[in-house]
């Protein structure tokens, strides 16, 4: 089992694909995205269930352009497997803040029906806006610099606001569900 702690001189970031393994297209085996990952010089690579979450550290002391990190990711994987997709790159600091600017500590105790949409960039957010606008009750939406939150009380395919993010997120967006959220969050603190 690879040592999870941070390597000294390295910083934790967090890739996260869109639509990866959801039926038959965009299929991708979780070797194979370690592989491609590792192949891009990264360190310590794990994924995180089937559906393209990969953690990993970046050489270097300073923050890592996670906009480039997320294209030279997207690129390698067009080219090794054939799958094009969208990558979101996080740093494990500011998955940390997203997890602690929950707005609702409370829907933590349902975590299927807290949806987390993460961006590239505060621009891409900037589309989610008009769900900010609208009233969801009993479900609720909240937009950050750093990601929406969409609280589906009775589920996410039952909700209108579940069934609206979804829509929203198009090419914008991915989206993950409260749980892997903060498994994502215990393997970079791990």
């Amino acid at each position: 089992m690879p040592d999870r702690r941070q390597n000294p001189g390295s910083v934790t970031c967090v890739a996260l694909l869109r639509g990866i393994n959801v039926g038959k297209a965009k299929r991708i085996a979780m070797a194979d995205l370690r592989e491609i990952v590792s192949g891009l010089g990264h360190q310590q690579v794990r994924t995180l269930l089937n559906s393209g979450n990969v953690v990993f550290n970046v050489s270097g002391h300073r923050p890592p352009d996670c906009a480039a990190l997320a294209a030279a990711l997207h690129e390698a994987i067009a080219t090794k497997v054939g799958v094009n997709t969208s990558v979101t790159v996080v740093t494990a600091s500011a998955l940390d803040a997203i997890v602690r600017g929950n707005p609702w500590p409370e829907a933590a105790l349902q975590p299927s029906q807290l949806l987390v949409a993460f961006a590239p960039n505060a621009t891409s957010l900037a589309g989610l806006e008009p769900l900010a606008l609208q009233s969801w009750a009993p479900d609720r939406f909240a937009l950050t610099s750093l990601a929406a939150y969409a609280w589906c009380v009775s589920g996410i395919l039952e909700s209108p606001l579940g069934v609206a993010l979804l829509k929203a997120c198009g090419g914008i967006a991915t989206t993950r569900n409260w749980a892997t959220v903060c498994k994502l969050h215990e393997i970079c603190q791990g």
